[in-house]
């Protein structure tokens, strides 16, 4: 006989069910999640055992081994493991409230805008200004293309059918200025900028690690209380609004919540594609509809498909460190083509 947990807060603004099912896979993934963290550092040329690198987090190591863990492989894992929780996420409210399983960070051009303002600040800024502030070009770019999509699929409300339309249109132009900058940029500034573009977590540093967990600290409790809406947006607009969901406001907080985690993603790592597409449909396979377990288990999916990605990118073809995009896009673009002939006849 199956039980489930039910969490309820006042007036039932927050309540979701969990069954029994639900938590052994949510608590394997955390499981295999911590794992990835705790062996993510000992895999490279030089081979560390785990216990080594818990030694050299909690007190410090001995040799070599102290700048190898801490200076490189521990904030290029957790940035990768972060990174892909929050392109996860970012994908599964897209798809969430445009209804769409194709839906993805790249459709309403948040990773196009973000490689925009990305190549504009390494082209024309990087001489004047510090290459720190290349993330906050590079959020500051995807915000300014996720709202102009916004704006332009607004009439009396904005419909998702509209919404994935237009962002497909915007998603197109801003590619195609980032190409026409690169062609008229220097031959410095159009390798750096491609490098960007590929999507790599090389040279990860505690900066970015700190950017990620702050806006996931914020943002997932966020996410987590409109998980209610979002599982009724699913029924439809129409039912949604007689069941008291303010369906504008809602979508317009939950796309703002989409774009900001894309495009910190985008800002630490570049423009890493798919992993937003693959990810909530591996937790939905595994978790079923409910949002609330959804968030849960596209932020652990994404961060270890970023994870294996980058794992891959770093050690298979040593000593070259390929760029992990190159990896998420090898399986995301067959996936992709996958779920276009699956869903064929929905189009």
């Amino acid at each position: 006989m199956r039980k489930d947990i039910t969490v309820r807060a006042y007036n039932d603004k927050l309540s979701f069910q969990i069954n029994n099912k639900t938590i052994i896979i949510l608590f394997c993934l955390s499981l295999i999640f911590i794992g990835a963290l705790i062996i993510g550092p000992s895999l490279g040329h030089k081979l560390l055992s785990p216990i080594e690198v818990l030694k050299v987090v909690v007190s410090g190591g001995s040799g070599g081994s102290e700048f190898i863990v801490m200076n490189s492989r521990l904030p290029r894992t957790l940035v990768s493991l972060l990174t892909g929780g929050a392109l996860g996420l970012s994908g599964l409210i897209l798809q969430g409230i445009i209804r769409n399983p194709l839906a993805a960070p790249d459709v309403i051009g948040v990773t196009s805008g973000a490689s925009v303002g990305a190549v504009i600040f390494i082209t024309f800024l990087s001489g004047s200004i510090s290459i720190s502030f290349l993330p906050v070009a590079a959020v500051v770019g995807g915000l300014i293309a996720s709202f102009a999509v916004y704006l332009l699929a607004w009439k009396k409300g904005v419909s998702p059918f509209r919404l994935i339309l237009v962002g497909i249109g915007i998603s197109a132009i801003m590619s195609a200025g980032t190409t026409f900058m690169l062609v008229f940029s220097s031959a410095v500034s159009a390798s750096q900028a491609y490098l960007w573009l590929t999507g790599s977590v090389y040279g990860a540093s505690w900066r970015d690690v700190t950017m990620l967990l702050v806006v996931l600290a914020v943002l997932l409790p966020c996410i987590v209380y409109f998980s209610r809406s979002l599982n009724a947006q699913q029924l439809g607009d129409d039912v949604a609004a007689s069941l008291g969901i303010t369906i504008e406001r809602h979508r317009f907080f939950l796309l703002l919540f989409s774009v900001i985690l894309a495009g910190v993603s985008v800002a630490a790592a570049g423009a890493i594609g798919f992993v937003g597409l693959i990810a909530p449909h591996i937790a939905r396979s595994l978790l079923g509809r409910e949002f609330t377990s959804l968030v849960v288990g596209s932020l652990f999916i994404g961060g270890l498909i970023m994870f294996l990605a980058d794992l891959a990118a770093r050690t298979l073809f040593y000593p070259l460190d390929i760029p992990a995009g190159i990896f998420t896009a090898g399986v995301g673009a067959p996936f992709f083509i996958y779920l276009l002939f699956r869903n064929r006849h929905q189009f």
